[in-house]
């Protein structure tokens, strides 16, 4: 099991909130008043734990997908509104969401194939289908790969852990979610954005706003936060714009193929 601040996990602690409070059928919450419980309780678990948790108990909530940790255990909830929640009901609730969707649909050569449907992400991996190219799944792959593969951008740089839930789009609130979230060999916080093709200006206001939700809702008090943006190419407005940024750093990527020839046996 993953390491835990305290005897018990987050996960755990979470079903003993609900039970002490005891909520009526269709009974509402707001995380904050989750929050508030956990800071009277455990106050070192940190707010932005208790939000990614709050996700991974939400049947309804498609960013427990990127938690493999998630299973029935942990089918708890049912997100009403933006942080807002209910117990979860059975019988009347749509089935618990444990795995992407797939969907049916037709390529370019008209070949049927199944993709996987992700959030917002849905129509741009069936147009991207449609369109007979790999760019999306080229993104999620160039996102995995650096993952597991983190000492490539800094000696280590390690994905982080809060508990059993990764950095691997860690939920950041109102749905938004951080491409990768490390921790480097300082125990600083890392956020990485990435972007497959060439990255813009735009993108610095995305990656600022999750270096300071870490601080606001990871990260102790004088803990280090920074960001990097990794892109197949930078755009002049994007190198201008993050010159005079303290903490973020820029990086490109190259994707490269070795062909090595295979000598054959000789055969008499």
């Amino acid at each position: 099991m993953a390491r835990t601040i305290y005897d018990k996990p987050t996960r755990t602690l979470l079903k003993e909130m609900l039970a002490e409070w005891d909520l009526k059928s269709g009974e509402t919450f707001l995380a904050q008043r989750a929050i508030d419980w956990f800071a009277h309780h455990y106050p070192k678990l940190k707010a932005g734990s208790i939000h990614a948790h709050l996700v991974q108990a939400s049947t309804n909530d498609r960013s427990r997908l990127h938690h493999p940790a998630t299973n029935a255990t942990d089918d708890l909830l049912f997100k009403v509104g933006s942080r807002e929640y209910r117990r979860f009901e059975p019988s009347t609730d749509p089935a618990p969401l444990h795995q992407p969707a797939k969907v049916q649909i037709a390529n370019a050569d008209g070949k049927v194939i199944s993709v996987t449907e992700e959030d917002d992400d849905a129509s741009v991996t069936a147009d991207t289908a449609l369109a007979g190219s790999s760019q999306f799944a080229l993104e999620k792959d160039l996102q995995r790969y650096l993952a597991d593969n983190l000492q490539l951008i800094e000696p280590g740089l390690m994905l982080f852990q809060d508990e059993e839930i990764t950095g691997f789009e860690y939920p950041a609130g109102g749905g938004r979610r951080i491409d990768i979230l490390a921790k480097d060999k300082a125990g600083g916080f890392v956020v990485l954005e990435l972007k497959v093709e060439k990255g813009y200006d735009r993108v610095v206001g995305q990656l600022l706003r999750y270096v300071n939700w870490v601080r606001k809702e990871l990260a102790e008090p004088g803990q280090r936060v920074r960001g990097i943006i990794v892109c197949r190419s930078m755009s002049e407005d994007l190198i201008l714009a993050c010159s005079g940024i303290k903490d973020v750093e820029l990086f490109e990527y190259r994707l490269q193929v070795t062909v090595s020839k295979v000598p054959l046996f000789e055969l008499s």
